[in-house]
């Protein structure tokens, strides 16, 4: 038996995330934990969650995998949300108006500035000593 899933890859900072949107009861399982258990912030799996209410779905008809790695916990969140967007607009092209609308296909291009020689970070100079 074969279980049609569709999937989108997401990406923020050093984060990669692999998610998996299936039709069944509403589980929400990242790196085989449940949502709870990976996700523990406050706001992080709202956050995640968000996309079903901008696709104006209800979560409990999907079942949602992710395979999530790299970078730092708000990274991963970011790069679930945007998997999980889209896996919704590989499903059907409807969702695409509402999600790009809502800001989640657009990928967040920010990452860490390269530190500068003769300074100690990106731009933190030494200190400076009059003698």
């Amino acid at each position: 038996m074969t279980v049609q899933y569709f999937e989108g890859i997401g990406r923020r900072k050093e984060s990669t995330a692999r998610v998996r949107l299936m039709a069944g009861s509403g589980k929400v399982v990242v790196n085989d934990k449940p949502i709870e258990a990976y996700f523990t912030r406050y706001g992080d799996k709202e956050s995640i969650l968000s996309v079903f209410q901008a696709a104006g779905q209800e979560q409990a008809t999907y079942d949602v995998t992710v395979v999530v790695q790299g970078g730092g916990v708000t990274g991963q969140t970011d790069a679930v949300r945007m998997g999980l967007a889209r896996a919704f607009t590989k499903m059907s092209t409807e969702y695409t108006s509402p999600m790009r609308k809502a800001g989640f296909l657009t990928r967040d291009a920010r990452i860490k500035e390269r530190k500068k020689p003769g300074l100690k970070r990106a731009r933190k100079a030494p200190t400076y000593t009059k003698r």
